[in-house]
Parts: C-alpha cells; structure tokens; sequence
C-alpha cells in the first residue's frame, strides 16, 4: 500500500498586466501591500536585498473539490513586480493522498469556475485597481503562465531515500500520468533529474510543468518564493519577446519605406526601446540577485535550467542586437542624407556666391562682341 502523505499544492499563475507598476502600492484589493522577506538562516544570504518584490495576502476562499463533493479551503497571495507582472498564487490543503492520488490534482478544476479564470479575472481586476500606475497597461491580458508545485509537509526521515523508492511515482505525478509502470527509465531521470536537498529530510524535484517540495512548512513557502520570482521571470521575458517581434516587425517595414518622415519617425522610435528595454532587463535581472549562493539560489538554478531562462536572455538578446543595427543602419542613411544635404548647400552657396560675378563676366564678353 503506498504511503500517504499531506500538505498543500500550490497553483501559481503569472500575468503580464503592462509595461511597468510604477510607484509604491501601499493597498490592493483591500488588503495592506508589504515588501517580501526571507527568513534569516543558513538558507538565505547575509547581506541585504537588492530587491525585494511586494505581497498582498488575500482572504481565504472555499473552493468546491468536485472528486470528493466537499470544499476545501484556499490560500491566495499576489505579488507585484514593478515590470508589470502580477503573480496569483492558490494553496490548497491535502491530507492523507497517495502520490497516485495527487496525479489528479495536477490541474485544477475547482467548482463552477476553473482556478485558472479565477485567476485571470482576479489579474483583470488587479489591473483596474492599479489604474493610472499601470503604464501602458494591455487591452487583453496575455496567456499566463502556469506552474503547480506539490508541497507535502508530512515528516519524511530520509527524503532522498524516499524520493529513490518513489521513482516512478514521483515522475508520473510531475508528468501527470496515471500509469507510472509505464514510464520508461530515460523518461523518469529526465522528470526527477533535476532535484536537491539541504537536509536528509528535504528534497526539491524541479520538472517543466510541476515541482514536488518535501520540506516543513515554514521552508516550503521560502522555496514557492523562489519559484514564483523564477515563474514571472518567464512570463516577463515571453512578454519582452513578444514586444521585441512586434517592434521588429514595424521597423522592417518602415526601414523598406522610401518616405524620410517615416525613417526619421522609426528611428526615434527604436531610441526610445533602446533605452526601455535597456531598464527593463536590469529590473528583471534584479528579481533574482538576492540569491546569492546557497540553497535558494541553487533552487533557481534548477529553475533556471527547466524553463530555459538563459535561451530565453539569448534569444532577446539577439533580437536586441538586430534592433540595435537597425537603428544604426537608420542612423548611418540619416547622417548619410545630411551629409548630401549639406554638400548640397554648400555647392549652392558658392554658386550664389560667384553668380555676380559669372554675370559681370558675361556683359563684358557681351559689350566686346
């Protein structure tokens, strides 16, 4: 019979509401808004934070858990990065499951209204609130970017051991599947290959679309910190992505116009992305730089790793460098025309110059013959 375990899965969804939250939110949604620490311990770095993010805890709401006809309920928390992604997090109690049974707990489908539209609708009404400090706040939001990590808090003694014995098991639930015999041996190591631990009793299994923490409770919210920051990472870069095509795309066809207001109307333009995106990505790159170098930092480098985060930083990073050729490629031609027009000019103004002269010339030639 396998063991059965309790503890809480944590939904988490993060939105790209607008370009930037700018100023300091003291209150949302009724609730005071507070600036994120960490525990001081030997998990969390001495000095202090380069940044820290801000949190609102909501009122606990009861979801209805349609496979066992009770309600259950959930914890929810918002945090705020000033880069204009929100991060919307439900925490939902579980007692006495198998990992089998937690497989269908993998997405959620929690009364009338499933936990991802009641996720978007609480962004949308986050983003009305903010208002005026939401700077170029979007129409529609964008897909959001979904993570489910599976928290059990249950004392376990060896976790390592246990993880090893839980092989299959611990892989089908990260994969969300029903039959972990089925499961070849690559496909598990890929599942549970990226995992730590601090203590013999901890462990974190980090994989694609979910993550598994075994840990106590006060340790288990200082690690879904970690993943959230890491989650809203991906949803900014995707965001910044998309906004790179986009501007990429206009300038294409602008730079191939014949018309100078047009070229002239780009390159301010791409001026003014040079240097937003320029702040953009010190803020992002500053999400995480509290980490220093111990557990947590650890925990995002596995993260890191699962989400591609650094493909995605090139990827940008290429498209950034084509942008910036584009605008020196604009202003190279800009220059190039005022340079022409000047040489122009100049020719001009030595014609009007020795143009009485030439005249004078004339009548003289004419008066002889």
């Amino acid at each position: 019979m396998s063991h059965l375990h309790s503890g809480e899965i944590a939904y988490i969804y993060a939105f790209d509401i607008a370009y930037e939250i700018k100023g300091s939110v003291t209150s949302l949604l009724g609730q005071t808004v507070t600036e994120t620490t960490l525990d001081p311990s030997k998990r969390t770095p001495r000095q202090s934070f380069l940044y820290r993010s801000q949190l609102v805890n909501l009122p606990d709401v009861h979801l209805d858990v349609d496979r066992e006809s009770r309600r259950v309920p959930a914890n929810r928390t918002v945090r705020l990065l000033p880069t204009g992604a929100v991060s919307i997090t439900f925490r939902v109690p579980f007692a006495q499951k198998s990992l089998a049974d937690l497989v269908a707990y993998h997405v959620p489908s929690f009364g009338v209204i499933e936990l991802q539209e009641q996720a978007r609708q609480l962004a949308q009404q986050i983003a009305a609130e903010l208002g005026d400090a939401c700077v170029r706040p979007h129409t529609h939001l964008p897909a959001e970017e979904a993570y489910t990590v599976f928290c059990i808090t249950s004392p376990t003694p060896d976790a390592l051991a246990w993880l090893e014995a839980n092989r299959p098991e611990v892989a089908a639930l990260l994969t969300q599947e029903d039959n972990p015999e089925e499961l070849a041996q690559d496909e598990i190591e890929e599942s549970i290959g990226q995992r730590l631990s601090y203590y013999r009793q901890d462990a974190t299994v980090i994989d694609w679309d979910a993550a598994l923490l075994v840990d106590n409770p006060r340790n288990v919210l200082e690690a879904l910190h970690v993943i959230e920051l890491a989650n809203l990472q991906l949803a900014e870069l995707e965001a910044f992505d998309r906004l790179l095509d986009g501007v990429l795309d206009r300038a294409y066809r602008d730079v191939r116009s014949p018309s100078m207001r047009i070229k002239t109307g780009v390159l301010k333009d791409l001026k003014e992305i040079r240097m937003d995106m320029a702040r953009f990505g010190d803020e992002l790159s500053n999400a995480t730089k509290f980490l220093g170098d111990w557990h947590y930092a650890r925990v995002y480098q596995l993260l890191s790793r699962r989400f591609h985060l650094d493909d995605w930083q090139r990827n940008i990073t290429t498209k950034l460098k084509t942008l910036d050729d584009l605008y020196q490629m604009l202003q190279n031609d800009r220059n190039h025309r005022l340079m022409t027009t000047l040489e122009v000019a100049v020719v001009l103004m030595f014609l009007i110059e020795i143009l009485p002269t030439l005249l004078g010339w004339l009548r003289v030639l004419q008066q002889r013959f």
